[in-house]
C-alpha cells in the first residue's frame, strides 16, 4: 500500500515593483513569477503619468523561498533597474509609537493590534508625558517617557528615539498625536518610515484649542490627515484623508470628539496600508493599491 505525498507547504509573498516606465514590465514579471514556482493571487499596477514611474504590487503564493523568488525576479529587477521588495503577506510590522497627552490615537492602535485587526507589532510606547502610562500598560505594552522641556531633553528625547529604533528592529514609527516636532535631523533618517496624524480645517486653525476655533468659526467639515513626516511640517505625502460633516448645533466637545474618531480612523488606516506594503511614494504624492 502506498500512501500519498505530503502537500507542499506554500508561502504566500508580497511584491513591490518601482521602475520608470516602458513596455513589457507586465510580461516580464509575471514570466518570472510562473518560471519561480509562483501563483499571482493578487496583481495591481500604475503607471504615472506626472513622473514616469511603473509601480507594480503583486502577491504571489509559491512553494519558494524568498532566495529562489528573488533570484526568479533578479534579471527582470535588473534589466528595468527596479526597486524591488519582498515581504510575507500579513507579517507583522515592528512598529515604534510616539505620544503625548492624548489617549484616543494610542488606544485604537493598541486595540486594533490585540484583536488582530492590525498587521503590526508594538514593542514601545515612547511619549513626552507620563500621562498615557496606565493606558499603554492595560494592553501590556512597554511605555516610557521622557519630558521635553529644552533645547537639551528634546535632543535626549530624539536620542532614545533612534535608539528604540535599532535595539527593536523598527521599520515604522507612528506619530500618535504625538505634539512635538521632529528635528530636521530625525526626520531625514526616518524618511518613508515615519506617518504622522494631523487634524483637517478648512480654513486651518493652528495653536491651541483648533476645535474651539473651528466651532467658533462655524466650520462645516472636519477632518484628519494622515502623512508621511518630512522636514517640512504637515507637508509630506499624503497617505489618507477623512471628513464627516458638521453644523452649527454642534458644542466644541462634540467637535473634539467627532475629530478625535476621525484622527483614530484615519492613523490605524494608514498604517494598516503601510504594514501591507500599499503604499509607495511617487516624488510628493503617494500611490496606495488598496
Amino acid at each position: 500500500m502506498t500512501s500519498n505525498p505530503p502537500p507542499v507547504a506554500h508561502h504566500h509573498w508580497v511584491v513591490t515593483l518601482v521602475c520608470a516606465d516602458r513596455p513589457g514590465i507586465v510580461h516580464a514579471v509575471s514570466g518570472a513569477i510562473v518560471r519561480a514556482r509562483g501563483n499571482i493571487t493578487e496583481s495591481q499596477q500604475f503607471s504615472s503619468a506626472d513622473t514616469g514611474r511603473f509601480f507594480m504590487r503583486l502577491q504571489v503564493e509559491s512553494p519558494a523561498d524568498r532566495a529562489e523568488l528573488e533570484a526568479g525576479l533578479a534579471p527582470v529587477v535588473d534589466r528595468y533597474e527596479m526597486t524591488s521588495v519582498i515581504d510575507v503577506v500579513g507579517r507583522p510590522l515592528r512598529t515604534l509609537v510616539l505620544a503625548s497627552t492624548a489617549g484616543h490615537c494610542v488606544n485604537d492602535l493598541l486595540f486594533r493590534q490585540r484583536a488582530g485587526q492590525l498587521p503590526v507589532e508594538i514593542p514601545l510606547v515612547l511619549s513626552n508625558h507620563g500621562t498615557l502610562r496606565d493606558l499603554v500598560g492595560f494592553y501590556g505594552v512597554p511605555f516610557e517617557s521622557l519630558p521635553i522641556t529644552d533645547a537639551a531633553s528634546k535632543a535626549a528625547f530624539e536620542a532614545r528615539v533612534v535608539d528604540a529604533v535599532e535595539q527593536n528592529d523598527i521599520e515604522l514609527v507612528v506619530l500618535a498625536r504625538f505634539m512635538q516636532i521632529l528635528s530636521p535631523g530625525l526626520c531625514e533618517r526616518l524618511a518613508g518610515r515615519a506617518i504622522n496624524i494631523h487634524h483637517s480645517f478648512l480654513p486651518g486653525f493652528k495653536g491651541a484649542n483648533p476645535y474651539r476655533q473651528a466651532h467658533a468659526r462655524g466650520v462645516k467639515l472636519i477632518g484628519a490627515t494622515a502623512h508621511f513626516v518630512t522636514g517640512d511640517l504637515d507637508e509630506g505625502p499624503i497617505i489618507e484623508q477623512n471628513v464627516v460633516r458638521v453644523d452649527h448645533s454642534r458644542t466644541p466637545g462634540e467637535l473634539v470628539a467627532i475629530g478625535q474618531d476621525e484622527e483614530s480612523r484615519t492613523l490605524s488606516q494608514a498604517v494598516k496600508w503601510f504594514a501591507e506594503n500599499r503604499v509607495l511614494v511617487d516624488g510628493a504624492r503617494t500611490i496606495i493599491f488598496k
